[in-house]
């Protein structure tokens, strides 16, 4: 009945296209939550333009307040077949080869640095730098017969830049396993990994990915900004660095006004009214 009731609510979004069609944008949540939706012919490829389209509506949504979080979905069998192979020839030149992948990789660390959680939801094939790109966002749900590798060494080019964000997010030997033999895991070997969240039928991927986008809403875009920054952060420093580093965190954390809120929501046995700023409250012990 809850699936069911789901699925009522979000049959009504607008959608707009680009010029390009490379993407389509749908808004669902009362605008507050944006589903990219890949739409390259049948495999999605990450081509130099379906990048800059993506890396720039990222941009663009990031700057507006009333946005809690973004999805990156997919038309077709393939969530991303990766790099467009036409655009690393020898004839496109060292220079454009350069360019594809430094703003590739600007764009995954954008999406590391966003305010908002990014939602990755596969619902068929992520390879190469497809699955570089579901690596990169902070939650992937995938539908059970998705399957996620990156095959460069079949192609004589190792997925060196995939690799970047694949060894962040599952074991090395998992990584190394995955970028030497070329072959593809499932979606449960995925989930067991870390690569994966959350594994739904194949048929449920869209309103499970609406369903955390929502739960998300929920709380503080201010406080969520917070946490996804020190997540990322301390991830790379050492473990009592990370709890010096924690501590002074969590006690600015406690200086938002919406903070301030949800303590006094909780112990008042209320719903919390978040004003989704970063205004804070004086110290009242200070002098």
């Amino acid at each position: 009945f809850q699936v069911k009731m789901f699925k009522i609510m979000y049959r009504t979004f607008s959608t707009t296209r680009s010029a390009k069609t490379l993407l389509e944008r749908e808004l669902y949540q009362g605008n507050s939550v944006v589903r990219f939706v890949l739409n390259d012919k049948k495999v999605n490829t990450l081509s130099l333009a379906m990048i800059n389209e993506l890396f720039a509506e990222l941009k663009a949504i990031d700057k507006i307040e009333k946005v809690r979080s973004v999805v990156i979905a997919h038309n077709g069998k393939s969530f991303s077949a990766g790099h467009e192979l036409k655009e690393l020839t020898t004839e496109s030149g060292s220079e454009k080869h350069n360019e594809i992948f430094n703003t590739c990789g600007d764009m995954m660390n954008f999406i590391r640095n966003m305010k908002v959680p990014v939602i990755a939801e596969v619902n068929g094939t992520a390879a190469a730098a497809g699955l570089q790109l579901v690596a990169s966002c902070d939650i992937v749900v995938a539908g059970k017969s998705s399957k996620f590798l990156v095959p460069g060494q079949k192609l004589g080019l190792f997925c060196s830049t995939p690799g970047i964000a694949l060894v962040r997010a599952v074991p090395r030997k998992v990584a190394m396993d995955m970028l030497l033999t070329a072959q593809p895991i499932d979606s449960e070997a995925a989930l067991r990994a870390g690569l994966v969240s959350r594994v739904v039928e194949d048929s449920e991927v869209k309103f499970e990915a609406l369903k955390v986008a929502e739960q998300i809403g929920h709380f503080s875009r201010s406080v969520t900004a917070l946490g996804k920054a020190f997540f990322y952060t301390q991830a790379e420093l050492s473990t009592v660095d990370a709890y010096r580093y924690g501590s002074r965190v969590m006690v600015g954390n406690l200086k938002l006004k919406d903070c301030q809120e949800g303590i006094s929501a909780f112990i008042g046995k209320r719903e919390p009214e978040f004003e989704h700023s970063n205004d804070l409250i004086e110290d009242a012990k200070k002098n």
